[in-house]
C-alpha cells in the first residue's frame, strides 16, 4: 500500500491581519537604496494604464503593480476609468552598524522599519571609487551580518521590555483564566527571547496561530518577511556574473533559506526610467539582451507579503483591489467601502481564468460558472465579484 501523502499544514503569516500592507527598502548607507526607491516609483512598469505613481510624503509612494490580467481585462471592457493595484514602498534612511544602540539615526530609523509589513534589503555588490562605503570597502557579507545583527539586538530589546511587564502581572499569581492566558503569553515571549539570544530570526519558526497572536502586536524587526536585493554594476548584471555573488547566495542560503534574491542593477534601472519613454526603454533592453528586474521586484514583495487580488469590472471602470491570500468575502467587500462588510449579504463570482477561457461575460453566465456565494466564501486570487450589500444605517 503507498504511503500516505502528508498535508502541508498551511503556516499562519505573521504581522498585521491588514490589505493595505506597506514595505519598507532597507540597507547601510550607500547601497543605492534612495536610487532605487526614485526609479521604482517613477517606473510605469510596462503597465499601459500609465497610472501616475502617487508620493505621499518624499519617503512613501504607491508603486503600480504590474498584471497581465487586469491590462487583459481593460483591453476587453475599455472602461472610462482604470485603476491598478498598487503597493506602498517607503526609503527608509540608512542603517549603521551600532544603530540598534542608537548610533546614526538609529532609533529613528528602527521605527520606521517597525512601521512596514516587509523589507527590501539593499545589499551591494559594485564597485564605485565615486561611491564611498560607510565601513571603508565593499563586502556584501559583513553587510548582511551587520544588518541582521542590528536587527535582532533591536528586537532583543522590545522582547526584554515586554516580558518584564509580563513578569510583574504574573508575579499576582492565582488561578483565574486572565492569569492562565498572561502565564501562556510569558512563555511565548520567553520562547521568542530565547530565540533571539540565539541568533536566530522570529519569522524562520515555524508558530501555532496562538503564538501569532502574541507575537503580531509585539511589531518584531526579525518576524517582517524579507525579499533580498543584490546590487549589481550595469556590466555585472547584463552579463550575470559577479564575484560576490556566489558568497551572497551561500549566506542567504544559510540565514534566510526561504527567501527571494533578485540581482538587480539600480543604475541600469535608473538609466531606463531616464529614457523618454517605454518603448525607448524596451529598445534598450533588447539591444543588451536583457530586461527590467523592476516588475519582478513588485510582484515578489507582493508574494512575500501574502497579498493577491481581486477585481470589479463593467465599461464605467475595471479595478483591481489588494487583499491577503485567505481573506473572506465580507472582508473583501469591506476593502471596497467599510459599510459593505457590515452590511453583506452575499457575493456574485466567477474567476479570471474561466473569463480568459471562455473569452466573454456572456459566455461565462451561459455555461453556468458563476457563483451566488455566501459569507464563509473565500476570494479567490484572480476572482471578479459583484457585491450584494444592504442599506447602510445612517
Amino acid at each position: 500500500m503507498a504511503p500516505k501523502k502528508q498535508v502541508e499544514e498551511k503556516k499562519v503569516p505573521l504581522g498585521r491581519p491588514g490589505n493595505n500592507l506597506k514595505s519598507g527598502i532597507v540597507g547601510l548607507a550607500n547601497v543605492g537604496k534612495s536610487t532605487l526607491f526614485q526609479s521604482i516609483t517613477k517606473c510605469s512598469l510596462g503597465n499601459p494604464a500609465n497610472f501616475p505613481f502617487a508620493t505621499i510624503e518624499p519617503e512613501e509612494a504607491r508603486v503600480l503593480v504590474p498584471d497581465a490580467r487586469y491590462d487583459w481585462l481593460c483591453e476587453q471592457y475599455k472602461p472610462k476609468s482604470r485603476v491598478p493595484a498598487n503597493l506602498t514602498v517607503y526609503d527608509i534612511a540608512g542603517l549603521t552598524r551600532g544603530a540598534s544602540t542608537g548610533a546614526g539615526l538609529g532609533n529613528a530609523f528602527l521605527s520606521h522599519i517597525r512601521a512596514v509589513d516587509a523589507i527590501f534589503q539593499v545589499v551591494r555588490c559594485f564597485d564605485d571609487a565615486e561611491i564611498t562605503h560607510v565601513e571603508g570597502d565593499v563586502d556584501p557579507i559583513r553587510d548582511l551580518d551587520i544588518i541582521s545583527e542590528e536587527l535582532r539586538i533591536k528586537d532583543i530589546e522590545f522582547v526584554e521590555k515586554a516580558l518584564e511587564n509580563l513578569k510583574k502581572q504574573t508575579r499576582r499569581g492565582g488561578q483565574s483564566l486572565e492569569m492562565k492566558k498572561l502565564k501562556e503569553e510569558e512563555a511565548t515571549v520567553e520562547k521568542i527571547l530565547a530565540l533571539l539570544n540565539d541568533g536566530k530570526d522570529i519569522r524562520h519558526e515555524h508558530w501555532q496561530p496562538k503564538e501569532i497572536e502574541i507575537i503580531n502586536p509585539l511589531f518584531l524587526l526579525t518576524a517582517k518577511p524579507v525579499v533580498f536585493l543584490i546590487n549589481l554594476s550595469e556590466k555585472d548584471y547584463i552579463r550575470q556574473k559577479n564575484k560576490h555573488l556566489p558568497k551572497v547566495m551561500e549566506w542567504i542560503k544559510s540565514h534566510a533559506p526561504s527567501e527571494p534574491i533578485i540581482p538587480i542593477s539600480i543604475t541600469f534601472e535608473e538609466r531606463l526610467t531616464l529614457l523618454h519613454n517605454e518603448e525607448e526603454a524596451a529598445e534598450e533592453c533588447k539591444k543588451l539582451g536583457t530586461k527590467s528586474a523592476l516588475p519582478k521586484v513588485v510582484t515578489t514583495m507582493r508574494q512575500a507579503l501574502d497579498l493577491g487580488s481581486f477585481f470589479t469590472t463593467g465599461t464605467d471602470e475595471v479595478r483591481q483591489w489588494t487583499i491577503r491570500k485567505g481573506t473572506k468575502a465580507p472582508q473583501a467587500a469591506g476593502v471596497i467601502h467599510g459599510d459593505f462588510e457590515k452590511t453583506f449579504i452575499q457575493v456574485i463570482v466567477y474567476n479570471y481564468d474561466v473569463l480568459r477561457e471562455l473569452g466573454d461575460e456572456a459566455e461565462v453566465k451561459a455555461k453556468g460558472k458563476v457563483m451566488t456565494k455566501g459569507k464563509d466564501y473565500v476570494v479567490e486570487d484572480g476572482d471578479i465579484i459583484l457585491i450584494k450589500a444592504g442599506a447602510a444605517k445612517g
